[in-house]
């Protein structure tokens, strides 16, 4: 009797866990949604078709969702002329690029009033899709069963170059075609590359990145997180780098935006390109993380971070010059502590060894599955076991050593630098290329700062088992008695790279023996060879653990067949969906699903670095005057939905059932964080900038509310 009731169990619990995924979960593939989602989808309260949504001979809302760059962020034309809402912290390398500290935009705004003051951005693009494909058959089709990785990487290579070459139409289309499952399917996704975006408006920091860093990954919410951009194309239509004759993209599909509002219980979903998942990892994957992988990333990042974050406060320059650079970190830095602490208090590990159990269960019941699947998650728990901790905290701190440092990196970054053994003189062509690329790379770079950073990581790497550290330490020891400050200091004040005084003085007279002997150069290079050797290290473990991956997730699909598996994120679209919803984080605490301007005068800090409020946004709000964005004198700022989202899916539209803009995601929350590995339905939630706010700012606050005339919107 107990045995059957372990069966029925099982058989149970394996169908929750491995089939039915609740309809908020899973970032799914838009060609598939008429086959797997449509039917929750319309119970949840769509009212589109699916070739309303996903249709590659006639115009649907995937033509309005577009990928910035490789991937970075998503964003949506909202506009018949090319207008493009994505996330401020999106935008913000770009905001920087454009400021001064005469003319700080991230300080004051930016708004074009006209289409002739719209900034152009080098280097940034926008990807439409065109369609995507199923093309494992053609990708795996020559992969005989047996085949090494390493012959088997390179027909699938080989595949892949062929496929490109085919679907390219002769350069018109960008083609990418990528794994699924571990190498199990491969899918091609056809895209159209738009290069000339310029930059129409953004938000003050002080609306687009209120609550700084104390808020990122936290709700409630009051962050106006958007900025706008506006694709051009040829005049024929065509895509074009930046010419001053480019017209504004008439697009296949815009988003109306609706300001009717939005109540608990309303359809919502969000369309994008989410990054990274790794939903499939095991059990002895995630006691890894939480024990090996963040606490060396987390280390790293609270001995170095701080010292950014102290210099920023001390002046506009250093807080202009650094405010984009220590943003990605600050933001990563946070979210690893977030995901540990979620991963421990959800006890991932311990439900994903449940599931580990019903999938060993399910391989000995056949003895096909014993052939093909018997030795997978021992193989995995062997790999896992070998990860050596000290190696990847090495890793990690040199890796954030070097990116965190804008002069210690400058080896990488500047090329053509190091003399070879026969240049004796460099032209004075090269030394000019040279000297503007090194003042570029180092615009905005406070000497002091850069000091205090250095000393930071040769601290910080002073933590390290010997065999662990960079090969510095002899050196220092012996030219500066050990001394770490006096190191620190002769990098910036000594080195030729630390001074564009010192860097001019090297071009004019080069000489291999003093680029070789000079103490950033040593530096630099002791830790390049650090991240070397212990990247061998972590891959070793990465390729033992790749075929055993591939399996391991081939065996969880069959054993789901019935129903399906949505992917891991992989920066192609996704499509998640469900509900706008409040939620309870810890016992005795409920969140609403909403928030109001109320909350940003209540957290205001009058002149505080993360919670001044713009005068002119006070004054709004003080006077109630919202206009036609407000209902009942309240000002709707925020609101979360359950959407699935990961990061990628910054600045995604949040669409309601009749394929309207309701709002912009921007973040995921703090007691979720465990999202890319689990998903949690009574706890994920999909942080938003609330459409009603957002045109509320471009409008009252900005006064660039012609820019509404050109968008659909619904009152």
């Amino acid at each position: 009797m107990k045995k059957f009731l372990l069966f029925v169990f099982l058989a149970v619990f394996c169908t929750k866990m491995f089939a039915i995924n609740p309809p908020d979960e899973g970032m799914w593939l838009p060609m598939f949604i008429k086959d797997y989602n449509y039917s929750d989808m319309k119970k949840l309260g769509l009212k589109l078709t699916p070739e309303q949504m996903y249709d590659i001979n006639h115009s649907s809302l995937k033509d309005a969702i577009v990928q910035l760059g490789n991937g970075f962020c998503t964003g949506e034309v909202i506009s018949k002329d090319g207008l493009m809402l994505t996330n401020h912290h999106c935008g913000y390398s770009f905001i920087v690029e454009h400021s001064t500290v005469e003319n700080d935009y991230l300080k004051n705004g930016f708004w074009a009033m006209k289409k002739s003051e719209e900034l152009p951005n080098e280097g940034l693009t926008v990807n439409f899709l065109v369609r995507m494909e199923d093309v494992t058959k053609a990708v795996l089709d020559s992969v005989l069963p047996g085949t090494s990785e390493v012959k088997r990487d390179k027909q699938i290579n080989a595949a892949i170059s062929k496929l490109k070459k085919a679907n390219s139409d002769n350069g018109k289309y960008t083609v990418v075609i990528k794994p699924f499952y571990e190498g199990n399917e491969y899918y091609m996704f056809i895209y159209i590359t738009y290069k000339d975006i310029r930059l129409v408006g953004a938000p003050p920091s002080g609306i687009g990145k209120f609550g700084g860093e104390t808020d990122n990954w936290i709700w409630p919410r009051h962050t106006g997180d958007f900025c706008l951009f506006r694709i051009y194309t040829a005049p024929d239509g065509s895509p074009a780098t930046y010419s001053p004759d480019n017209i504004p993209l008439q697009p296949k599909h815009y988003l109306p935006i609706n300001l009717q509002g939005i109540k608990k219980g309303d359809y919502a979903m969000v369309w994008g390109y989410p990054g990274t998942t790794d939903r499939f990892m095991t059990s002895y994957e995630v006691d890894n993380t939480i024990k090996i992988d963040n606490p060396a990333f987390i280390e790293a990042c609270d001995v170095i971070l701080p010292v950014i974050r102290e210099a920023m406060k001390k002046s506009d320059a250093i807080k202009l010059g650094y405010a984009d650079h220590f943003a990605s970190f600050a933001n990563s830095w946070k979210n690893k502590q977030g995901e540990t602490a979620s991963l421990k208090r959800l006890k991932v590990a311990e439900k994903k060894a449940i599931q580990e159990k019903i999938l060993a269960s399910w391989i000995q019941q056949d003895s096909t599955r014993i052939a093909k699947y018997g030795n997978v998650l021992s193989e995995i728990e062997t790999a896992c076991k070998n990860v050596n901790s000290n190696a990847v905290k090495s890793f990690w701190y040199a890796n954030i050593a070097l990116v965190t440092s804008k002069t210690l990196i400058l080896p990488f970054k500047l090329k053509g630098v190091k003399p070879n053994k026969k240049e004796k003189k460099y032209s004075e062509e090269k030394i000019n290329t040279l000297l503007t690329n090194y003042d570029k790379l180092m615009e905005g770079t406070d000497p002091a700062t850069e000091e205090k950073v250095i000393l930071a990581t040769v601290e910080l790497f002073k933590k390290l088992p010997t065999e662990y550290q960079p090969e510095i330490f002899a050196y220092i020891n012996k030219e500066y008695k050990g001394d770490l400050k006096l190191f620190a200091s002769d990098i910036i004040n000594k080195s030729l790279y630390g001074r564009r005084a010192n860097f001019e003085k090297f071009l004019e007279k080069p000489s291999l023996k003093v680029y070789e002997n000079d103490p950033l150069v040593r530096y630099f290079v002791a830790i390049f060879q650090c991240i070397i050797k212990e990247e061998n290290a972590i891959n070793e473990t990465k390729n033992s653990l790749e075929l055993a991956r591939r399996n391991y997730i081939a065996a969880l699909k069959e054993m789901s067949a019935d129903k399906p598996l949505y992917p891991d994120a992989n920066s192609t679209m996704r499509v998640t969906y469900g509900q706008v919803l409040d939620y309870y984080p810890v016992d005795g605490m409920h969140y609403e699903y909403f928030t109001t301007h109320e909350g940003i005068l209540e957290k205001e800090i009058p002149g505080d670095f993360e919670f001044d409020v713009p005068v002119k946004l006070k004054e709004l709000i003080t006077n109630k005057d919202f206009g036609r964005y407000g209902k009942d004198d309240v000002l709707s700022v925020c609101f979360i939905s359950n959407n699935d989202i990961t990061g990628g899916n910054s600045g995604s539209p949040v669409i309601n059932a009749n394929g309207e803009l309701i709002g912009c995601a921007f973040d995921g929350n703090w007691e979720a964080l465990s999202s890319n590995i689990i998903f949690n339905e009574k706890l994920q939630r999909c942080i938003c900038v609330d459409a009603r706010y957002i045109l509320f700012i471009i409008d009252k606050f900005a006064g660039a509310g012609y820019l509404l005339d050109e968008m659909t919107i619904i009152q």
